[in-house]
C-alpha cells in the first residue's frame, strides 16, 4: 500500500502525439514519440514500447495519450526520453501489448490526470 500523498507527487497530464517512428538501436522494438502537452508545459519526447499493438507509428500521429511528465529523463538507446506514456500491459499471451491510455472525448492538452 502507498499513502495518498505518494501518488499525489506523480505529475499525469494530456498530451498528443505530433510525431512518432522506430527508435533505432533499442533492444526492445520501441517508438521515438514527441508529445505537445499544451503551451504551459510544450513538446516533450519519448521512448515507448508499442510496437506490438501500434505496428504502424504513423497511426499515433494526432492522438491523445497520458504521460508522467515529472520523473527524471532516461536516456534510451541514446535517445532522451523525457516521460512515460501510460497503458494497459499485456500479460501471458498477450505479452508484449501494450494499450495506451485516452482520455474520451479529447481534454485540453496539458490538463492534470488526478
Amino acid at each position: 500500500m502507498i499513502e495518498f500523498d505518494d501518488f499525489a507527487r506523480v505529475d499525469m497530464r494530456v498530451g498528443r502525439i505530433t510525431a512518432a517512428k522506430p527508435l533505432e538501436g533499442a533492444r526492445k522494438p520501441s517508438y521515438q514519440l514527441r508529445i505537445d502537452f499544451g503551451p504551459q508545459l510544450g513538446e516533450r519526447d519519448s521512448a515507448a514500447q508499442l510496437t506490438v499493438t501500434y505496428p504502424d507509428p504513423s497511426a499515433l500521429v494526432g492522438r491523445e495519450v497520458v504521460a508522467v511528465v515529472n520523473f527524471p529523463p532516461r536516456r534510451i538507446a541514446g535517445f532522451p526520453s523525457e516521460v512515460l506514456v501510460l497503458g494497459a500491459m499485456g500479460e501471458g499471451d498477450q505479452g508484449g501489448e501494450v494499450w495506451l491510455l485516452e482520455p474520451t472525448p479529447e481534454a485540453p492538452l496539458g490538463t492534470r490526470i488526478g
